[in-house]
């Protein structure tokens, strides 16, 4: 299946989910791609192939879940849900082949990342707030994860707002601890510094994304921290401050 096959089966299954009155956004690889025409194509500069079809959803609306995905051919791998403690769901297409996940309520990687009340904000995405931090909470980041990132701060702004990229919202979370403060700012430097040698972007472009980082990491720092996050501080990196992947690696959102 092709990139716009693809798509327009993401497109499909949002159409069929509000038609029932579900919540169901994108996160991942085709939600930068929606979020980021304009710069859509440094995905397939990477030579990115989708590999399957990553959404975000509501645990109390699991069993509109299943029954807008079982009607449109999907069959759920119950096991999945239960190992999860239902935080996830995975779906697959007999006849496609097709692979869907779906996260209940919040992303578990390095960090945890929530929906609660935040999947209204956009009809077919997760809000771009949390696909920064989707990004930037991984600790072993890798190229294609910089690249989303640098697509989205080039066609976003970071605001105080969901009108762009909500570093208020940023900044609060990252302000209450500091494993994520840590993780999060140390992958911004690292989509800075990538941006500086990324041939494939003009010298306007790599100015623009290095601007774009430093407004965001100066927001967060301005942001008053707690008094958790003062005293894991002053521990620093002599304590392991995320999450163990091993088995979580899985979970991760393709793209």
């Amino acid at each position: 299946m092709d990139r716009r096959a693809f798509e327009a089966e993401g497109d499909r299954l949002l159409a069929a989910a509000a038609a029932e009155g579900v919540v169901l956004r994108l996160l991942g690889a085709l939600a930068f791609a929606k979020r980021c025409p304009l710069h859509a194509h440094l995905q397939e500069t990477l030579g990115r192939a989708y590999t399957d079809i990553d959404y975000a959803g509501y645990g109390k609306q699991a069993d509109g879940i299943r029954r807008v995905l079982a009607r449109e051919g999907y069959a759920e791998d119950t096991m999945m849900f239960v190992e999860s403690e239902g935080s996830r769901m995975v779906w697959n297409h007999p006849n496609t082949g097709l692979h869907l996940d779906v996260f209940l309520d919040k992303l578990a990687f390095s960090h945890t990342l929530l929906w609660a009340g935040r999947l209204e904000i956009h009809d077919e995405t997760i809000p771009l707030a949390e696909m920064l931090m989707q990004k930037m909470q991984i600790v072993q980041i890798n190229e294609k994860d910089l690249i989303d990132t640098i697509m989205l701060l080039l066609e976003h702004p970071v605001t105080e707002d969901d009108s762009g990229v909500n570093l208020a919202l940023v900044a609060r979370v990252c302000a209450r601890d500091w494993g994520w403060w840590r993780t999060l700012t140390m992958n911004l430097v690292k989509v800075k510094q990538m941006a500086a040698t990324y041939v494939q972007l003009p010298e306007q472009e790599q100015r623009r994304v290095a601007e774009q980082v430093d407004a965001a990491l100066a927001r967060i720092e301005r942001e008053p921290k707690s008094m958790g996050w003062r005293m894991r501080a002053k521990v620093g990196d002599r304590k392991k401050w995320y999450q163990d992947v091993g088995e979580l690696a899985e979970q991760v959102p393709e793209g």
